[in-house]
């Protein structure tokens, strides 16, 4: 049995949305229990009837107080001793849960996560690694998120965590990392991203292939892209918001004429799959990679479908036993 402690008070949509995804991820993960945190009067009162049906697989954690979006880390971490994020990630630290999963803030998850779970050794900061929707290359990007400018140690210590994890969980021996930068010319990027291709380059064990632009990220070049959270955040969300704009854009083609709505019909099963692909929900969930538990970072507006796959995400992980495999390989490397 896979035990995931489930934050179910975060996100923008509420505990309705969360318990919606909650019930659904037990009728597909057969193996899974779930430890729903939050206000227990809330997840009682929504629950209602449907509580007795999974008993078994589900454990009502109460936690009274929430982190908000608006909330400052540091203050989060002070003045929110019994906040629904918080108890997900100590049970995490206190072994009864083997992963955790929160929508909530992404600040206040990284800074509780790396005091409460912590680092692997040799890891400074936990970064958010996203496997980016490219169907002919593996390809993962990290930061997204966790860390507004980072020193050259970090973006080294990212990108060989990068690289550790393609390997274990896709057995590409030896995937090629490279920077995201300006321009492709040594010369290019500002001093941090500069130094860490330097220390890249004095790594045998690392696969460096230099920088890449922004226009290379989905041209099956590599599979790691390294960057720091301001900007892997905003490569991701114009991902998002172009893949939002191609698909509407497709929809309004077909629906002008008479004739494009034939053609709609036709290709349905195409389409279809157009869709799937461009749809973000599909591919949410990402990973808080060198913390020693599992901790998974989910879009904030989520709806139901979207947590169901970063909960999969969290029990793909903990059946992979990532943190452990993740420690023996950076041992190795980062700390030898």
């Amino acid at each position: 049995m896979t035990t995931i402690a489930f934050d179910v008070m975060g996100g923008d949509y509420g505990p309705h949305v969360s318990l919606t995804a909650a019930l659904q991820c037990l009728s597909t993960h057969p193996h899974l229990k779930l430890l729903l945190v939050g206000d227990a009067a809330v997840i009682g009162e929504l629950l209602g009837d449907r509580f007795a049906q999974v008993q078994q697989r589900l454990q009502v954690i109460h936690a009274p107080e929430v982190i908000s979006m608006a909330d400052k880390p540091v203050q989060a971490m002070r003045m929110k001793k019994k906040a629904s994020m918080r108890v997900a990630l100590e049970l995490v630290a206190e072994g009864q849960a083997q992963a955790c999963v929160s929508a909530g803030n992404t600040g206040a998850l990284m800074a509780l996560g790396k005091v409460i779970v912590r680092t692997l050794p040799g890891i400074d900061r936990p970064a958010i690694i996203t496997r980016l929707p490219i169907e002919q290359c593996v390809t993962y990007l990290l930061d997204i998120g966790a860390n507004v400018g980072c020193s050259a140690d970090q973006l080294y210590q990212f990108a060989v965590m990068g690289s550790c994890l393609v390997r274990l969980l896709h057995d590409i021996p030896d995937p090629k990392v490279s920077l995201l930068n300006v321009g492709v010319e040594e010369t290019k990027g500002n001093e941090p991203v500069r130094l860490a291709a330097q220390l890249l380059q004095g790594n045998d064990d690392i696969n460096y292939s230099g920088f890449v632009e922004g226009d290379d990220i989905y041209k099956n070049k590599v599979n790691v892209v390294v960057c720091d959270g301001f900007v892997g955040n905003v490569a991701l969300k114009v991902s998002e918001g172009l893949a939002a704009y191609i698909k509407n854009t497709v929809i309004n083609a077909f629906q002008k004429v008479w004739w494009g709505r034939l053609l709609a019909l036709l290709a349905q099963p195409v389409l279809k799959t157009i869709q799937q692909q461009l749809d973000p929900r599909y591919y949410n969930g990402a990973s808080l990679l060198g913390l020693q538990g599992v901790v998974v970072k989910s879009h904030g507006a989520a709806d139901a479908l979207a947590l169901q796959q970063a909960i999969g995400l969290a029990v793909y992980e903990v059946e992979k036993s990532i943190p452990d495999l993740l420690s023996k390989e950076l041992e190795k490397i980062l700390v030898s």
